[in-house]
């Protein structure tokens, strides 16, 4: 991920001008670029999409009541981010027929890579705790690693770390069971 210093801060106009393969996020008016994730990055997204949708956007095999999405493009202010996947439970009537979302998810995975992890965790974390997102995962393909967050005040607190093969109930998805070598295999 490349940081590009702005004076004055980074504007949507700055993610616009970018090339099509690249990702733009503007943080504390910075903007960050990087090029659309590789295939393990990917392939870990992917997977986890197909893994919770059945049971928690559709009610098959779990409760339902979630709106999941890859890679939705999140407004909070002047910031503009975009996790790998984000969560928002039904019951709060989003409308999701906008083109981005200024209402915080209830959960998101960002999966991290080497480009990418310092400013997930370092300057993307604490804005999310700035936005009341409940939960985060971290999921780190190359280390076969899944950390779960939830948000405990203003700061989040690791409440469980997985790697491997592992079978896991994590929240706020614990009503099923993941397996994680599904997560790190194409």
């Amino acid at each position: 991920m490349v940081a590009k210093p702005q004076t004055p801060p980074a504007t949507y106009a700055d993610i616009e001008a970018l090339p099509e393969h690249m990702v733009g996020e503007i943080i504390h008016g910075v903007l960050y670029a990087n090029p659309r994730p590789a295939g393990p990055h990917q392939t870990t997204s992917s997977v986890l999409g197909e893994e919770l949708g059945p049971p928690f956007r559709r009610g098959r095999g779990g409760p339902g009541g979630w709106v999941l999405m890859d890679e939705p493009e999140l407004h909070f202010g002047s910031d503009v981010v975009v996790p790998d996947l984000a969560g928002w439970r039904r019951e709060r009537g989003i409308d999701f027929t906008a083109r981005f979302f200024s209402d915080a998810p209830d959960w998101l995975c960002e999966v991290l890579s080497k480009s990418t992890e310092v400013v997930d965790r370092k300057e993307k974390m604490p804005l999310y705790a700035w936005q009341r997102v409940g939960h985060v995962w971290l999921a780190k393909p190359t280390s076969r690693l899944l950390e779960i967050y939830r948000l405990d005040g203003e700061t989040y607190r690791l409440v469980a770390t997985f790697a491997g093969d592992e079978k896991v109930r994590a929240e706020p998805f614990d009503a099923i069971e993941l397996d994680l070598s599904a997560l790190w295999t194409p």
